[in-house]
């Protein structure tokens, strides 16, 4: 009997010893939201170092009706091959709807909105989706994309 309140002790002791979930701070928060304003700078200054920038070099990002790009070194180089096809964008806008963690890890879920000429077009057009991205601490305190999912609300076209 003693042996098994001496195992409830130490059981409970070490329980209580645990480290406390360290939720996200104000400035972490307001750290994780400038990863979209950054990113959305960078893509209207047709900037692909910029926007490698808010990925952590081992990120993974997960375009629609594409290949993932694994690193980024990929990241950079699919965006550089995208603003060579001259694309014009006018507006490009990330709103974060949530963002929550705790101990370094948190997630990003918002809405992007998107205006543009793509190449052989006059008129510019709208495109409007979602996307979520797990972010993550780094070493040196600040906070990179380690991996980014995002899609379009325009359905695709119908077969005729």
């Amino acid at each position: 009997m003693r042996r098994l309140v001496l195992t409830a002790f130490v059981l409970t002791f070490l329980a209580a010893c645990q480290p406390a979930a360290v939720p996200l701070s104000d400035e972490d928060i307001a750290a994780i939201r400038s990863l979209g304003t950054s990113y959305a700078q960078a893509n209207l200054a047709n900037d692909a170092d910029a926007v490698a920038a808010v990925y952590a070099t081992d990120a993974i990002e997960m375009p629609p009706n594409e290949p993932a790009s694994v690193g980024s070194a990929a990241i950079r180089d699919r965006y550089a091959g995208s603003f060579e096809l001259g694309v014009q964008t006018s507006e490009f806008t990330l709103t974060a709807v949530e963002i929550d963690g705790m101990d370094g890890l948190a997630f990003d879920r918002g809405t992007w909105a998107w205006i543009g000429i793509p190449p052989g077009m006059t008129e510019p057009i709208t495109e409007n989706g979602k996307y979520i991205s797990i972010v993550r601490r780094q070493e040196d305190g600040t906070w990179l994309w380690t991996s980014t999912i995002w899609n379009s609300d325009t359905p695709l076209p119908q077969p005729e």
